[in-house]
């Protein structure tokens, strides 16, 4: 039980900051008691908790968008003003869902099977993090969310796809993407966030389905539940801070951070103090 409350605090503390919470999860478990990977199933379910945590917080935007998307629906998309601007985000959060969607059905067992290398994930979390890096930099700082149309949808939708890959970061890709098109920081992480719920909730509702057939890899129902109420309960309070951190500041502390974890499991691996 201590190890899945240790996981769900990790979970929380990493899910919303450009690290890979995916990434964490699965070098952690080398480490812990049971020196096992906790599996794809139990990371995507306690997802579940940390998504919730993003209902929550965003709750008034989530509202206003599907607020919007409705009278869109029953006027014919008869829509003036910020209305008409939150219900081409509601569909473009839609659009841009489509990309891990099938990915992530069609590729799940490769995935699955395939991506939990950790040479793969020091890699990744090297690459990713130097391209946040530089994408954050140089990136401009103009856009907001009312600039938001198709063509950056889908940017941001291939952008979350690449999050399958442990290491890259689902938030870590998003927001360079949006950097890269523009995007204000601040404008940048917020999509981010709304983005991912219907990926995340979806993901961890068909892990959650799949476990009832399919035993969990490293932990019963009972400490997955608890992993997932930590990780919502820390996952609130990360987005919280995180929210009030970048208006003022960069991501550079955590792409130092991510260079040097990715160098750090590298030098784990070539001597042996784990194995991939």
């Amino acid at each position: 039980m201590l190890e899945a409350i240790f996981l769900g605090i990790i979970q929380g503390l990493t899910e919303f900051i450009p690290v890979s919470s995916s990434a964490h999860i699965r070098i952690l478990g080398e480490f812990l008691p049971s020196a096992q990977d906790p599996g794809a199933t139990f990371t995507a379910i306690m997802q579940i908790g940390t998504e919730i945590a993003v209902l929550i917080y965003f709750r008034a935007d989530i509202a206003r968008l599907i607020s919007a998307s409705l009278k869109w629906i029953i006027r014919r998309g008869e829509l003036v003003g910020s209305e008409k601007n939150d219900a081409r985000q509601s569909a473009l959060i839609l659009l841009g869902s489509l990309p891990i969607f099938l990915l992530g059905y069609f590729g799940q067992e490769y995935i699955r099977q395939n991506f939990r290398s950790l040479y793969l994930i020091a890699a990744t979390l090297i690459i990713f993090g130097l391209l946040l890096g530089v994408i954050d930099h140089y990136g401009k700082k103009m856009k907001d969310l009312d600039a938001l149309g198709a063509r950056d949808g889908i940017a941001y939708g291939i952008a979350q796809s690449l999050a399958l890959i442990p290491g890259v970061s689902r938030s870590g890709a998003t927001i360079a993407m949006g950097r890269a098109l523009g995007y204000k920081r601040e404008a940048a992480l917020r999509y981010s966030f709304l983005l991912a719920i219907p990926a995340v909730l979806g993901s961890g509702a068909f892990e959650l389905f799949n476990s009832f057939s399919r035993p969990l890899n490293a932990f019963s129902p009972g400490e997955t539940f608890v992993a997932t109420i930590t990780a919502f309960v820390i996952g609130y309070l990360v987005i919280s801070w995180l929210m009030k951190y970048v208006q003022t500041k960069s991501f550079m502390p955590f792409v130092i951070y991510r260079v040097l974890l990715g160098t750090l499991l590298l030098i784990f691996l070539s001597t042996g103090v784990i194995t991939a």
